[in-house]
């Protein structure tokens, strides 16, 4: 409010304002700054692997990539509907940087959101078992209302990375929203998870009702 005041005294934009207008503009210019900073804050928080934006998808590349569909993702009401997202597709065709881009808007428009790259999360979370944080660290992710797992699938799950997906999954399942990036396709999850009781069950919480990006092509890394 400070801010805005001041700004209005430089500008000598006072004079023509009535007392009402002014109060106006300073609570607007409080709550404009006080959005901001809450907005830096679930973007710091989120830790992505890329700082990506919607605007800034490139559309034109032949990766099978619908522009109508991301887009009516970036509205975010598959967060409000308690959806998920699956992104799958060959190496280089910019899985991440549309999960982080989605993240991103989830941030902008009020969403709490939390990155992990899925060969870095279960390390972390067998370590916080030995410390005695890891019933802490499952209800932070629990808590946030979109969770991105990226490069699901890059190995085979054991029986400890299993059940704790399991737990992740089956937290979030109806309640939250999880965005999921894989070079595999969905069919070939089913063997990677492992044990056939434990697989049908993740996957019958993280399939169910989820929107699709389904893409293709060469590795856009490879062109550049």
């Amino acid at each position: 409010m400070q801010q805005t005041y001041q700004t209005l005294l430089d500008s000598n934009q006072h004079h023509s304002l009535t007392n009402d207008e002014i109060v106006s503009m300073l609570i607007q210019g409080e709550w404009e700054d006080r959005e901001n900073r809450k907005i830096n804050r679930y973007l710091k928080a989120a830790r992505f692997r890329y700082q990506a934006n919607i605007e800034e998808i490139d559309f034109t590349a032949s990766r099978g990539l619908d522009k109508t569909q991301l887009l009516r993702l970036a509205d975010c009401s598959f967060i409000k509907n308690k959806q998920n997202i699956l992104i799958t597709g060959p190496t280089g065709v910019w899985k991440s940087y549309l999960a982080s881009a989605l993240g991103h808007q989830a941030c902008i428009q009020g969403f709490r959101t939390l990155y992990f790259n899925t060969q870095k999360l279960f390390p972390q979370l067998i370590m916080s078992k030995a410390d005695g944080s890891y019933q802490k660290q499952v209800n932070k992710i629990e808590k946030h209302d979109l969770l991105i797992l990226d490069d699901f699938g890059l190995q085979p799950l054991d029986n400890k990375t299993r059940m704790m997906l399991m737990e992740i999954i089956e937290d979030r399942h109806s309640r939250k929203s999880t965005i999921i990036s894989s070079q595999l396709p969905v069919a070939k999850w089913h063997e990677v998870i492992g044990d056939s009781t434990v697989a049908d069950a993740i996957l019958d919480r993280m399939v169910h009702s989820a929107q699709r990006l389904e893409l293709k092509g060469q590795s856009l890394r490879k062109s550049k």
